[in-house]
């Protein structure tokens, strides 16, 4: 099998008197399975930067002042984390009578990460700082300095911390969307803690979903790229061959665990929303379209008789939904969203990840095989438009007017505990079949003495929890709801 080789250097021509011999060979690596894993280890941030427009470089053979200029911006981010482990002691059992005690104990890890402004705020993975009790980065100079997390968001493995830094060398940020296949690119960071490492492949791919992020919601629509990409330089930069940040390193493909020819960035553009959204709101505003979709294959353009054979196809329209309100039918097929074109579930993703609820949408869709445009304002989870943090995501989601009980009504009703649901209005409450005026006792086991005891409880609930609630029905029986948040 020959071997694929990649010339990085300055071309040099041999003559000889017979004629010119051309050096040039090529060919594909395959193997079957694969696992993908990932890396151990009030504005917006208006000081990032987006490129300006111009060409790529066609033939690039000097990286040397694009990786100057990076590595100036990249970090090391090392983490410390505490840990518990229950040490099973047999003669505690035996002698004493008495279980195993858990042992604490603190584990380190370490990655990249890239600066964006320069009064300190820096972005990299969220499985890079994930559980971390204290966060340290270290600059290309040395200096070190403790870091402050502003924010997390695992359904696209971002982060953002900030630290007490001033005239800090920060990176300019590319318009990801203009990345083309076989473009040169740097990747730069810290693989098992060698800091400062640059290494340079190409995109070989755009869009890729490789399932990796265990999150309801997760966005995945990778760049991927052949530049050598190991454990610790998670949450460091893609760059182009300008010097200008068109990924952030977050994953690679392997069965060893370390590189062994792919590796995958997030976007840029979905990476700086994501960050923007961190700084001003602390948590991420996602936009949703209101639809269920299958990609289109040959196999299932055939059975359903469609007139093309690539896009997403909406196979179904949430009553309500951005999607509904803007007249998109099932059946449609989704093949552009402001000016992108839209192949894979992954380009319809990322496209939304970009914005925001309230924000209108461009959306092309082939109808019967005619193209029809339609202009789509996007949703939150809820199906408005407006801006939430996550406790009033969480809140409203409800859907219910509360209200605490009166000395009077406990002693009436024999409560020492208890809250009144007024008015139903919606959302989960209406969902599980709660009525009006049903008395709430417990939430997941714990008394609710009042409202804001409630509200309390229900800002711990994570997407995936199991909400119980136990009181009252207005006839006075004992009655429980059950659901999942």
């Amino acid at each position: 099998m020959k071997a694929l080789l990649k010339s990085i250097g300055r071309p040099i021509a041999f003559t000889a008197i017979g004629g010119l011999v051309a050096l040039g060979a090529a060919h594909s690596l395959g193997w079957t399975g694969k696992t993908v894993i990932i890396e151990d280890t009030n504005q917006s941030v208006s000081q990032v930067n987006w490129a300006a427009d111009r060409p790529l470089p066609s033939a690039p053979t000097d990286f040397v002042a694009a990786a100057e200029r990076t590595v100036e911006a990249v970090v090391h981010v090392k983490t410390t984390a505490e840990r518990v482990q229950n040490y099973y002691n047999p003669f505690n059992d035996l002698f004493f009578g008495r279980p195993s005690t858990p042992q604490k104990f603190e584990v380190e890890g370490s990655g990249s990460g890239v600066i964006l402004t320069e009064d300190g705020y820096i972005v990299t993975n969220n499985h890079v700082i994930k559980g971390a009790k204290t966060i340290v980065v270290t600059t290309s100079n040395n200096d070190e300095y403790e870091a402050e997390l502003i924010g997390t968001d695992p359904t696209t493995d971002i982060a953002l911390l900030k630290i007490a830094g001033n005239a800090l060398t920060k990176v300019d940020v590319a318009n990801s969307d203009e990345v083309r296949l076989g473009q040169w690119v740097l990747a730069v960071g810290n693989p098992f803690n060698l800091t400062s490492t640059v290494t340079a492949g190409i995109i070989s791919a755009k869009g890729r979903d490789i399932n990796i992020i265990d999150e309801q919601s997760a966005i995945e629509s990778f760049l991927q790229t052949d530049a050598a990409v190991n454990p610790g330089n998670s949450g460091g930069a893609l760059v182009n061959t300008a010097g200008e940040l068109v990924g952030i390193n977050t994953a690679i493909s392997s069965r060893s665990g370390s590189f062994e020819g792919y590796s995958f960035a997030v976007p840029a553009n979905l990476m700086l929303k994501v960050v923007n959204d961190l700084k001003v709101y602390g948590r991420v505003q996602r936009a949703f379209i209101g639809i269920n979709y299958n990609e289109v294959t040959a196999a299932l353009s055939e059975e359903l008789n469609l007139e093309i054979n690539k896009g997403v196809y909406v196979a179904n329209v949430i009553p309500g939904g951005a999607a509904d309100d803007a007249g998109i039918l099932k059946g449609d097929v989704i093949i552009n969203v402001n000016g992108k074109a839209i192949t894979t579930g992954a380009d319809l993703t990322e496209a939304l990840g970009q914005h925001r609820p309230g924000e209108k949408l461009a959306v092309v869709v082939n109808r019967s095989g005619k193209n029809k445009p339609f202009e789509v304002l996007l949703k939150n989870k809820l199906g408005t438009t407006e801006m939430l943090t996550k406790e009033e995501e969480i809140l409203r989601s409800f859907g219910a007017d509360l209200e605490d009980l009166s000395s009077t009504d406990k002693r009436r009703l024999g409560l020492r505990y208890g809250i009144r649901v007024s008015e139903v209005l919606g959302g989960r409450f209406e969902n599980a079949g709660i009525p009006k005026d049903f008395i709430i006792v417990k939430l997941n086991n714990v008394y609710v003495e009042n409202v804001e005891s409630f509200e309390r409880l229900v800002r711990q609930f994570s997407p995936g929890d199991g909400v119980l609630i136990q009181g009252f029905e207005p006839n006075g029986k004992a009655n429980y709801y059950a659901f999942e948040w």
